[in-house]
């Protein structure tokens, strides 16, 4: 490891983490580039302002705002305050930029117009709850949100079935509960951990099966916060129980038992959701969904 100097170079862009929670993780780094640098492109330049006051961030930099709203126009207007040799330093309204927000698109331009891209890492929600998790690390994939609708979510989640790494997602708390239940009817009971309000004053951490998880957070008042959920990836032993469940589904249809009494044999002997069995018989019938 060597100490380096914190001066901010001409056209260059610096992608900067700030706290997600607890202030004492913004870095000297951070604090010096923030202070040095020309322009600040911030997602919400009133909570980067306050946040600069909090910390003690005496900077002579313009604040200007970069969102999902005007991203298109604003890119290039940094690109070009790049080209005439301004210092840019971009901040989400907290943790590591271009995460779930729209802040490759000027990494991206800046970069393409031949201008250094600096990272200047600090605080991640994913990975905080990756390294806490107690869930395998070698592979990991971070999802950032998942679609809104029930239907749109569950397809999403059904895609990454047999997929064996750790999937990483980000969650409302008015969708958390129904995240965990879609893990159940989509991927099984899969081990979770589910991190809430990460570093700040109420930081929790509930580990355990996502139904057991479901079940805790469904039984309380609300869930407040802010959520980051790991889950588990298939496992090879999984998926052959999985092969098997769905060739008994296919044997006792062939020898007509009906839809629901294989639904129960086929749940009572293997483990596997009673939903999963009814989307084999429905792939097996290859014709309209089978009455049960």
């Amino acid at each position: 490891m060597s100490k380096q100097k914190n001066q901010v170079q001409a056209g260059t862009l610096y992608v900067v983490a700030t706290p997600i929670g607890n202030l004492a993780d913004m870095t000297a780094r951070a604090h010096s580039v923030l202070t040095d640098v020309d322009l600040i492109a911030a997602e919400d330049t009133r909570t980067t302002r306050r946040l600069l006051d909090l910390l003690e961030v005496t900077t002579r930099a313009r604040l200007v705002s970069y969102h999902d709203h005007n991203a298109a126009t604003r890119a290039p207007e940094l690109v070009e305050r790049l080209k005439e040799g301004a210092s840019v330093a971009l901040v989400s309204d907290a943790g590591t930029p271009c995460l779930s927000d729209p802040g490759m698109r000027v990494v991206r331009a800046a970069a393409d117009a031949g201008h250094p891209v600096v990272a200047v890492p600090g605080a991640c929600a994913f990975i905080a709850a990756v390294a806490t998790s107690g869930l395998p690390t070698d592979q990991i994939a971070f999802y950032g949100f998942l679609p809104h609708k029930a239907g749109k979510r569950r397809a999403s989640l059904e895609r990454l079935r047999d997929a064996p790494h750790t999937h990483v997602f980000y969650e409302a708390p008015t969708r958390v509960v129904s995240l965990l239940d879609d893990v159940c009817a989509t991927l099984g009971d899969r081990q979770v951990s589910v991190h809430r309000e990460i570093t700040k004053l109420h930081e929790e951490t509930l580990r355990g099966s996502a139904s057991a998880v479901a079940a805790e957070l469904g039984g309380r008042a609300a869930a407040k916060g802010e959520f980051t959920v790991v889950i588990d990836g298939a496992r090879s032993d999984q998926t052959a129980d999985e092969t098997q469940a769905r060739k008994l589904t296919v044997l006792l249809a062939s020898e007509g038992l009906a839809p629901a009494s294989i639904k129960r044999v086929v749940a009572g002997f293997t483990g596997v959701r009673k939903r999963q069995v009814h989307d084999w018989l429905m792939a097996a019938a290859d014709q309209d969904p089978i009455n049960s």
